[in-house]
């Protein structure tokens, strides 16, 4: 095994904080100068679509759901609209404990680092600066490619961007949007990280997995004990 591949909300970021998603949402429906229950449910709806790109980046997205929830901001309101959906990217993506020096010590030991992320522009744009970014050699993001998990078109981009086979991937997620029964598919071998110690994680995943990997951690520490065995 060459590369792990990683899921991305929930994975490595604080599965804990996925439970502000909606709270960080608040300052840009203040923006927008629309009630923030109307605003979390607009964007709730738009999530299949937002994800894969069809309502374009971040500015056009704020004003396409903007106009979907009957207000017309000028161009100072989408300003403070896109400053506002930026920050609440930050606030639900800081890194789960440990991760960014397992990240480190992966890469020291050879192996090849990947990304598929099901998400919406907020990432893509500014994924640079991300702590993230330096650590993964090839991310692969639904928005830029079209399509989501478990979507096969996704792992192949990610081993052909890795220069390595899928048969040489490990793949480690927390079981969101079917992503590991598409992983075992693509010929990768999946690891189940459980979140054990985040009780409500599950709840907040999309489209959960019916697919459970013969393979499970409860917390991502475990990873690299599991792989070098």
């Amino acid at each position: 095994m060459r590369a792990i591949v990683f899921d991305f909300f929930g994975t490595l970021t604080d599965p804990a904080a996925e439970a502000g998603r909606r709270e960080s949402f608040t300052a840009t429906a203040a923006a927008l100068a629309i009630p923030a229950d109307r605003f979390w449910q607009a964007m709730g709806a738009s999530f299949p679509d937002r994800i894969t790109g069809r309502y374009g980046d971040t500015r056009a997205t704020l004003r396409r759901i903007a106009t979907e929830c009957g207000a017309d901001p000028d161009e100072a309101d989408l300003d403070a609209a896109v400053s506002a959906q930026l920050a609440g990217g930050v606030r639900v993506r800081p890194p789960r404990a440990g991760v960014l020096d397992l990240l480190d010590r992966l890469r020291a030991d050879g192996y090849r680092l990947g990304l598929i992320s099901d998400c919406s522009s907020e990432l893509c744009e500014s994924w640079p600066e991300t702590p993230y970014a330096p650590r993964i050699d090839a991310p692969v993001f639904s928005w830029q490619e079209g399509c989501r998990k478990p979507d096969q078109r996704l792992y192949a981009a990610v081993s052909a961007r890795l220069g390595v086979s899928a048969a040489e991937c490990w793949y480690v997620g927390d079981g969101g949007s079917r992503e590991h029964d598409g992983a075992r598919r693509a010929g990768m071998r999946p690891v189940l990280v459980t979140n054990t110690a985040y009780p409500d994680a599950a709840a907040r995943r999309s489209d959960p997995d019916p697919y459970t990997p013969e393979l499970t951690i409860a917390d991502l520490d475990a990873l690299a004990p599991l792989i070098r065995t």
